[in-house]
């Protein structure tokens, strides 16, 4: 699928404000950013900083996904210090915005989302919508950014993490790290100055309705343990 098209109705100068779901000047959110971009000075190199903060500082756990309003914000993900791709999308476009780098939000469908046979039986799908990634305005243009999966969660799950230089898109993990198809992207469904809550309720609840069933909301276990025990027994079945 082609990622390039471009939103031009979504500019740069939209997306500096703080919302509800961007929330930078939530006080967690601020103290974050002073953390990780003290001394960083440019705005490519606190992209950067960023962006390893976010993918690394939240932990992805798909086992417990909030989709409330409260949920989805940016300082929910810090607060709770695990989250999924929508609210850490949020929170690396929240970081951005409080430094002034411009920040948006795109979405798009996946093929092969990180997930577990616990994950499999329930969803029935190997697509997941609304996979989240941020778009920053760097250097006068927009490059993308996607902040969701940690580093341990991806040596756990056999894949190489994606790194961010603040140049080249960080968009997905194409590949595991033994080089085989992993990942890619079926449908791209736009990039907004915000979460597009309701949209993103009502197309979740036609097409992906198992989320939220009870079934969903019991789910128990770590997510990233049963990825690496799946990962395990993969390697000894191996030929």
């Amino acid at each position: 699928m082609e990622m390039n098209r471009r939103n031009s109705s979504v500019q740069p100068e939209q997306c500096l404000s703080s919302t509800y779901f961007i929330d930078y000047e939530s006080p967690v959110v601020s103290r974050f950013v002073q953390r990780h971009c003290a001394g960083v000075k440019g705005d490519r190199e606190m992209a950067v900083a960023l962006y390893y903060a976010v993918r690394d500082g939240v932990r992805y756990e798909a086992y417990r996904l909030d989709l409330s309003r409260e949920g989805l914000r940016a300082s929910h993900a810090l607060v709770a210090g695990y989250s999924f791709c929508i609210p850490k999308a949020a929170l690396l476009a929240a970081t951005a915005r409080s430094v002034g780098i411009p920040a948006r939000l795109g979405f798009a469908d996946v093929r092969n989302h990180l997930t577990t046979a616990k994950l499999r039986r329930l969803m029935a799908t190997d697509v997941f919508i609304f996979h989240a990634y941020c778009e920053l305005w760097i250097e006068g243009r927009w490059v993308k950014a996607t902040p969701a999966f940690n580093r341990e969660l991806c040596a756990r799950f056999g894949i190489l993490p994606l790194e961010f230089d603040g140049v080249t898109d960080s968009l997905f993990h194409e590949f595991s790290a033994n080089g085989e198809r992993h990942m890619e992207y079926v449908r791209e469904r736009g990039v907004f100055s915000d979460i597009p809550f309701d949209l993103l309720q009502s197309s979740l609840r036609a097409e992906m309705p198992a989320l939220f069933l009870p079934e969903f909301q019991k789910i128990r276990g770590d997510f990233a343990e049963d990825a690496a025990l799946e990962r395990a027994i993969q390697l000894l079945e191996a030929p």
